[in-house]
């Protein structure tokens, strides 16, 4: 049995229109990948297959500072009282040799007064360790052996009081807990600045002491393949900042935008917008500086991945003067703002600097027409309030647009600033 034609043609059906619809490029999604350094400045890091584990005991105060808090609690515990347990036993043996646990000694003789069991002999030991003296026990010239005992427990508590509390003030004093009230903003955003096209990032010091020599460096992380085939999974490209190229040093009293050039010398600058999305790099931000209060080199550090990149946004003001005081809001610290940017790749707007032209103006027209609506929304409602002309017109006035000139192309191809 045939089927039954339908009354509407096929090339005027769904299927058919569906595909006169040109269709966009469709760009493949960016694979997840693991990120190089967390945002919070650890480094995502896995280290397998260490055959010579040797070397990690020849260096024991730097692996006792970088183990965990229970792991050094329980070395420190243990370590304590394994030599007490130890000299214990020794003066437990110095007293049975010299008798002193015989019923039948005088007081007269004894080495150490009052040892007459392995408890007592553990409590002199402890309290010996910690120079803590009861006054009940103590050691008598009648026993030389008892006196060699006496100093090597004093030397060896010394050394180990010195190389636990060390490690423990190292631990708690740690260069990175500084780092923790130095902040970086949530995404980096990606705007024109100066007529080109700009990569920027925030940073702040929460605290009002400062970090003497702080230095800023970025670094793109990405896969590569060298012409010879070989390839680099983390293939490290150092980032010029402006601020590296205009002095040595940062001076972080109030929070700083930190701007890249995207020029023909960044990795950035054969990528657009929709090719960001796709990409795989990542951005290190690597901030170090010497603490004000402690003389100790701190470093603090994040990255951003392309999601966290903003295309064609810009961080808005927070530092302020107030009454003669200048005033930071880091409620605002991450916030940014839409601003007119080109979609093409840096290159591209080298190549075509009409391509900022066109953007700045669709731009303006865009911002004119809101204007004349929202003219046009209160021309409406004062006049259904019944409102006089010469109102409207003093509200009309006030909201006509600045004159904007728009940057021009000069003869040799360069774009002048703009005036506003």
């Amino acid at each position: 049995m045939l089927p039954r034609k339908s009354i509407i043609p096929e090339e005027f059906g769904l299927p058919g229109l569906a595909s006169r619809i040109p269709r966009k490029p469709v760009f493949r999604d960016r694979v997840n990948k693991a990120r190089f350094i967390a945002k919070n400045g650890s480094c995502n890091l896995a280290h397998k297959n260490i055959r010579e584990q040797g070397r990690f005991l020849q260096d024991v105060f730097t692996t006792l500072v970088d183990l965990k808090w229970r792991f050094t609690l329980v070395i420190f515990t243990t370590t304590f009282v394994s030599s007490w347990l130890l000299f214990a036993m020794s003066w437990w043996l110095v007293a049975f040799a010299h008798g002193d646990l015989d019923p039948d000694s005088t007081a007269d003789s004894y080495c150490v007064t009052d040892v007459k069991s392995f408890t007592s002999a553990f409590l002199f030991s402890i309290e010996v360790q910690v120079t803590i003296g009861f006054g009940g026990r103590m050691i008598t010239e009648q026993c030389p052996t008892a006196i060699t005992v006496l100093i090597l427990q004093n030397i060896v508590g010394l050394i180990i009081n010195a190389v636990m509390l060390g490690c423990i003030f190292m631990k708690t004093a740690q260069s990175n807990r500084r780092a923790e009230t130095l902040i970086f903003s949530r995404h980096a955003v990606i705007a024109v600045r100066n007529n080109r096209l700009c990569f920027m990032i925030r940073i702040g010091d929460l605290r009002k002491s400062m970090i003497i020599g702080a230095t800023v460096r970025l670094q793109v992380v990405r896969k590569t393949t060298t012409p010879e085939g070989e390839v680099i999974p983390i293939h490290q490209i150092d980032v010029q900042t402006e601020s590296a190229m205009a002095s040595n040093s940062l001076f972080l009293l109030a929070p700083l935008i930190i701007c890249h050039t995207i020029d023909k010398n960044s990795p950035l600058y054969d990528l657009s917008a929709m090719e960001l999305q796709c990409s795989d790099l990542e951005v290190i931000v690597i901030l170090e500086g010497v603490v004000e209060t402690t003389g100790i080199t701190t470093q603090a550090r994040t990255s951003y991945v392309s999601e966290e990149i903003q295309w064609g946004h810009r961080f808005v003001p927070i530092v302020t003067e107030e009454e003669g005081v200048y005033s930071v809001d880091y409620s605002k610290f991450g916030n940014t703002v839409k601003v007119a940017t080109p979609r093409c790749s840096a290159r591209e707007l080298d190549e075509k600097p009409s391509i900022l032209i066109q953007t700045l103006q669709k731009s303006e027209l865009s911002h004119q027409n809101s204007l004349r609506k929202r003219i046009s929304m209160r021309r409406n409602n004062s006049m259904r309030k019944g409102g006089s002309s010469g109102s409207l017109r003093q509200n009309n006035s006030s909201l006509v647009s600045p004159k904007v000139q728009f940057p021009s192309q000069s003869e040799g191809g360069q774009i002048l600033n703009a005036v506003t």
